[in-house]
């Protein structure tokens, strides 16, 4: 059996709103193996959410997935009927959203929601499904699973309410988690258990996660690979070690100076200026380009091509080019395209 689970090939997904078409999500490619963690990180806006709900078909009735395929251990969802996608969602692939008092039902037990996820999605009815859903709870970190239960979710702190979501996600014991966002609406010393659990639970159950987040700590603690993007395309991709130590497009660069360190310790942070493209019309060029302290004349006309930086690291900047040509590692081919000198 093939190692990939998920392969997202040339993705484009969009909203068609009275003010036209808004293009959220423009080819995006990525592939996710058994037991990977993938993070994917951008600002508000660039895409990270609507990738996710993409692959759940989950969208809003003004979104639609007007071009890519999306493959699940080989099959194009794409082709999957309702049902077969309601099969789909929690056994096969679960999701965390971000905010777990907007997520959880107020007027049913905690108990009744978990129940209820376990019993249409697995054999297990009655006293056998309540028995899960205390297991799951108790997997999850929750002390007096029984009175939990039995608890609205506003009897629940915010932490423990993310522990439900967690436990609801697993109770499937899906190949592939979601997580949207998990740690926005939690304190600090909460985010760090929740995401050590994770942790733990992927080792434990051997699943892949997608973790979507704007907060490059979380990516740095948690993910294997990790995917850059900015209205609606990726710009860097590469592993965890890649993206931290070698940067490659300015966008990504941007985040790194706006991280703050031991090394910053009393300085101003430098942040990224002006605002986000907008979607509505996005330009020819790089859409990173107006924001772009190294922004050149190209950058503006033309977008760059994903360009390899190495066999774990790939990036579209015409930063690259620019310094490839330099030193003498790029040569420009007769086409005018570059080219890396391997010799």
């Amino acid at each position: 059996m093939s190692d990939k689970l998920l392969s997202v090939q040339d993705l484009h997904t969009s909203f068609f709103t009275d003010a036209g078409e808004v293009q959220a999500v423009n080819g995006v490619n990525f592939e996710l193996d058994r037991g990977e963690i993938l993070g994917i990180v951008g600002e508000s806006g660039s895409g990270k959410s609507v990738t996710a709900y993409s692959i759940m078909q989950i969208l809003a009735d003004t979104g639609k997935i007007v071009g890519g395929r999306i493959l699940y251990k080989g099959e194009d969802l794409a082709t999957w009927s309702e049902k077969q996608m309601q099969g789909f969602r929690g056994k096969c692939c679960s999701i965390i959203f971000q905010d777990p008092m907007t997520s959880l039902n107020p007027v049913f037990t905690i108990g009744s929601q978990i129940i209820e996820a376990i019993t249409l999605h697995t054999d297990k009815k009655g006293r056998d499904a309540e028995a899960r859903a205390a297991e799951l709870l108790t997997l999850v970190g929750i002390n007096e699973p029984e009175k939990r239960l039995r608890q609205y979710p506003f009897e629940l702190s915010g932490g423990m309410r993310q522990r439900v979501m967690i436990a609801m996600a697993l109770a499937c014991e899906p190949d592939i988690l979601i997580a949207d966002e998990p740690t926005t609406a939690l304190d600090v010393t909460i985010q760090a258990q929740i995401l050590e659990l994770m942790q733990s639970l992927q080792k434990k159950l051997g699943m892949a996660i997608i973790m979507i987040t704007h907060d490059l700590g979380v990516v740095a603690q948690l993910c294997d690979e990790v995917i850059v993007m900015y209205a609606g395309s990726i710009c860097e991709q590469g592993t965890a070690d890649e993206i931290f130590y070698n940067p490659r497009h300015e966008y990504t660069r941007g985040l790194m100076r706006s991280i703050p360190t031991a090394d910053t310790a009393g300085t101003r942070l430098k942040p990224i200026t002006g605002t986000p493209i907008d979607l509505l019309n996005m330009p020819a060029g790089c859409p990173f380009a107006p924001r772009c302290d190294n922004a050149m004349k190209i950058c503006i006309h033309e977008r760059c091509e994903r360009m390899e930086i190495n066999s774990d690291h790939y990036a579209a900047c015409w930063m690259n080019v620019k310094t490839g040509l330099e030193d003498g590692s790029l040569v420009l081919e007769e086409n005018g395209k570059g080219g890396r000198d391997n010799g």
